[in-house]
């Protein structure tokens, strides 16, 4: 008897959706079935692109399609909270773009709606299914660094012209990628440290659209561990990811948010030769997160395996984003 192929129904038209769509094609095992989008010239210019069999303009009409089995969410973050609602209450396995919302009342709406139905469940930072970040959580474990000190990390882009007012600036565009990379890192490195409420300072600055657009933030862990972050939306494409500990330092070269083929790690001790790390992939991170998406389903698996985050960690990582969220408003009133 043959295996079922896993059929996909996209929600939204937008650039992500693209790279999905591609990267359900090249993985092989699966197939994109339907998409729906409000913009019917869009939702057409897509569907033919990518050879779609059904098409909708009604998002709900699509989750009710008997014939998919995983709904993959590329709508704004505002909007997040609802669709993962209603695939969750249709039985359906769940890819949600990050972030994962906009608030922590709706992210608890995700978490309540997921554990009730059973249902599978993975938000989008598709780079933590990369093995870069595998070769990372490696190096940390085996004492490169040795006690850890700081991490600093910065992602700046210019999307803020693509960008919906309602998804609430940078942060949760973009500060998502730093903040939960430095949350795999900290829980990686202290297991047993409270993560979900941790004190932190913010500056910020307002964009054209009234949103936090430039903010930067500090996190203090444990007394002992300081994450300084920072994030911006209209201007720059630049990239920074460095972990500072008692013996040694960490510096991701390659964007570790897109990571390739090849891919680099700079790491070593103080005042002491550095040494360079070559982590080469099989493609990029949406590749894998498609094949871990297929595998976890497959196996009956709720959700995706380690370093990816589980349903906790995005909430966990939700609650980070609110806290920077709120500071850097409140630095700006």
């Amino acid at each position: 008897m043959s295996k079922k192929v896993l059929s996909w129904g996209f929600l939204g038209t937008s650039f992500i959706s693209d790279v999905m769509a591609n990267a359900v094609k090249a993985e092989g095992r699966s197939l994109l079935k339907a998409v729906a989008g409000r913009n019917e010239e869009r939702l057409v210019q897509f569907a033919d692109k990518h050879s779609v069999e059904s098409r909708y303009t009604d998002y709900q009409q699509l989750i009710n399609d008997p014939s998919i089995d995983i709904i993959y969410i590329a709508l704004p973050n505002h909007l997040h909270h609802d669709y993962v609602v209603m695939a969750a209450e249709a039985g359906k396995a769940i890819l949600c773009e990050k972030s994962l919302s906009i608030d922590l009342e709706k992210t608890r709406l995700i978490v309540d709606a997921v554990n009730r139905h059973d249902v599978f469940f993975a938000e989008g930072l598709m780079y933590l299914n990369h093995p870069l970040v595998n070769q990372l959580i490696q190096l940390l474990q085996s004492n490169a660094t040795g006690e850890l000190k700081q991490i600093q990390s910065s992602y700046s882009a210019a999307i803020s012209q693509f960008v919906n007012p309602d998804s609430m600036g940078a942060i949760f565009n973009l500060g998502c990628y730093p903040a939960s990379l430095a949350y795999r890192v900290i829980s990686s490195m202290l297991p047993d440290t409270d993560l979900s409420n941790v004190p932190c300072m913010a500056t910020g600055r307002r964009g054209a659209d009234g949103n936090i657009c430039d903010t930067s933030v500090q996190f203090k862990v444990d007394d002992n561990v300081q994450i300084q972050l920072h994030c911006a939306e209209d201007y720059g494409l630049k990239h920074y990811f460095r972990i500072l500990g008692s013996k040694g330092f960490i510096e991701l070269d390659s964007n570790p948010w897109l990571p390739e083929q090849k891919n680099l790690i700079r790491y070593g001790h103080y005042e002491q030769e550095i040494k360079s790390l070559e982590v080469k992939a099989e493609g990029d991170a949406f590749l894998y997160q498609v094949r871990h998406v297929l595998d976890a389903i497959e196996s009956r698996q709720q959700q995706l395996p380690y370093p990816a985050a589980s349903l906790n960690d995005s909430e966990q990582i939700m609650s980070w984003l609110s806290l920077w969220h709120g500071a850097a408003a409140s630095s700006v009133r």
